[in-house]
């Protein structure tokens, strides 16, 4: 029995996450972001001019990933790059005016999908479920 609902609940957790990043995805787009660029704004939105390693260490990404981000946010004009002043070998980042702008829409759907995906879970059941997954989650770290 066990293996039974261990397996429904990889298996639950599994469709999930690939429903939420499915409806994440399109919703995203309208934006013209990517599931993963919103991360390296919202860590600019908290305060820019940080450096790409700086970004990796924030979203746990490899740095190519995050240049790959980099280059496609600037390339649509929502943040820009600039020399440090003190060591020219780095590079800080920052965001436009456009890249601001981003910020509640971004939120918006964030709020969204978070509504989407509890709706109709009591506050007392979203407490228990918090502290389930975040069991899971340091099971897996």
């Amino acid at each position: 029995m066990t293996d039974k609902v261990d397996c429904d609940i990889r298996q639950s957790l599994d469709r999930i996450s690939s429903q939420m990043r499915r409806d994440y995805s399109e919703s995203l787009r309208e934006l013209n972001l990517y599931v993963g660029q919103e991360h390296l704004l919202y860590r600019l939105w908290l305060g820019d001019g940080v450096t790409q390693m700086q970004l990796c260490e924030h979203l746990k990404c490899e740095p190519p990933t995050v240049t790959n981000m980099v280059k496609s946010l600037e390339q649509n004009g929502f943040i820009y790059r600039k020399r440090d002043q003190d060591d020219a070998r780095v590079m800080r980042i920052f965001l436009t005016d456009k890249g601001k702008e981003l910020e509640k829409p971004v939120e918006f759907k964030w709020k969204q999908q978070q509504e989407k995906l509890l709706h109709s879970i009591l506050p007392e059941e979203r407490l228990l479920l918090r502290r389930l997954l975040k069991q899971m989650e340091s099971n897996l770290l």
